[in-house]
């Protein structure tokens, strides 16, 4: 039996088109997902992301616990609702999950972690935490909600009571604002700017058809896809997962390697890959016709071979893009092998488009 969001009969009634993500029945599409990607792009789209988990860490130790469990450093938090993106790391320095840890006090910091990962990583986190005197508490009475895009932060703004709109309007990006149990955080997964809320299910489900009727169109997870794409940001269990490290996927700076003494979980993996990671990732434009999909196999001018790792048609570049995982030692021109046919791609660092701008 597949789990559901709160959202779910609003998704039914709007006639998405819904598939199994994770253990969750979720919208890929509504009408067009083409519509949905570019309206996120031109103005405001919203996202059901209630099948991602926050994870409310409680300890008088807490800021410690994270400094060994992340790769980033949670010291840089210096003031409440500051935030931060990290891996989470095993020993041999491969990805458990990609994550964003909030500071909201000295003794609690909240994670959000991605949906196929939940139970995992709250197996590791309870496997971690009893040594430093943290208590780990799954928050499945809240959801996620993300309004994205250039017209997304006055649409959550005109809704929030008036204090909070006040400290959300003030809030610069990786930051947070909350009143009670509603929570505004400054982030994204699309590349455009807007707000991640996290709030009561009941709030949930007023929220998504206020912010529906104020014309913010739903979006499914087919147009996230391209939006992050785009945006040149990683999707666990594609472009990395417990056998990549974050040096092999683009991710090295969200590694803290300084101060020294920080023994966080992985540092020695990591350390012997510093110098010369065995693999390494690149973007990549296709030069020409065709659509680059992910598991296609990659060869660099100097042999050296690889595979793309996400990849498909990138709407606001009207191309094909990808992200591809290759020999360290690789030096381009790339070539990507489509139905037997060897085509050149150019390489490129993404990413590809921020904020609507085409960058590559």
């Amino acid at each position: 039996m597949l789990k559901k969001t709160a959202l779910h009969a609003h998704h039914q009634a709007l006639g998405a088109k819904l598939v199994d993500f994770a253990g969750w029945d979720m919208p890929i599409q509504y009408a067009s997902q083409l519509d949905e990607h570019h309206a996120v792009r031109a103005g405001a789209g919203m996202f059901d992301v209630a099948h991602m988990a926050a994870v409310d860490l409680h300890g008088a130790r807490a800021r410690e616990f994270l400094r060994h469990l992340l790769a980033n450093d949670v010291a840089k938090l210096k003031a409440p609702g500051k935030a931060l993106y990290s891996c989470m790391l095993n020993p041999d320095g491969g990805v458990i999950d990609d994550l964003i840890v909030y500071f909201v006090a000295e003794d609690l910091f909240r994670l959000v972690v991605n949906a196929g990962t939940t139970d995992k990583d709250l197996a590791w986190l309870r496997q971690q935490a009893p040594a430093y005197g943290v208590e780990i508490r799954h928050r499945p009475d809240l959801g996620i909600l993300a309004v994205q895009g250039p017209q997304a932060r006055a649409h959550v703004e005109a809704l929030l009571p008036p204090a909070l709109a006040e400290k959300t309007r003030a809030l610069t990006p990786f930051s947070a604002a909350w009143e009670g149990e509603l929570f505004v955080g400054r982030t994204g997964y699309t590349g455009e700017d807007g707000y991640e809320l996290i709030l009561p299910q009941v709030q949930l489900v007023q929220f998504w058809t206020t912010l529906q009727a104020a014309g913010v169109k739903p979006a499914g997870l087919g147009a996230r896809d391209t939006l992050r794409l785009e945006a040149g940001m990683n999707l666990y269990g594609q472009d990395m997962d417990d056998s990549v490290s974050p040096l092999e996927c683009g991710l090295a700076w969200t590694v803290a390697f300084t101060p020294e003494d920080r023994d966080f979980i992985g540092r020695k993996a990591l350390e012997a890959q510093k110098a010369a990671p065995p693999r390494k990732s690149v973007g990549l434009v296709l030069e020409g016709r065709g659509v680059l999909r992910a598991h296609m196999p990659v060869r660099a001018a100097n042999g050296a071979l690889g595979e793309t790792t996400s990849g498909g048609f990138a709407p606001t570049m009207k191309g094909s893009i990808a992200m591809a995982r290759v020999a360290g030692n690789a030096v381009g021109p790339y070539e990507v092998e489509i139905r037997g046919q060897w085509l050149p791609a150019r390489e490129v660092k993404p990413p590809f488009v921020r904020n609507g701008k085409v960058l590559v």
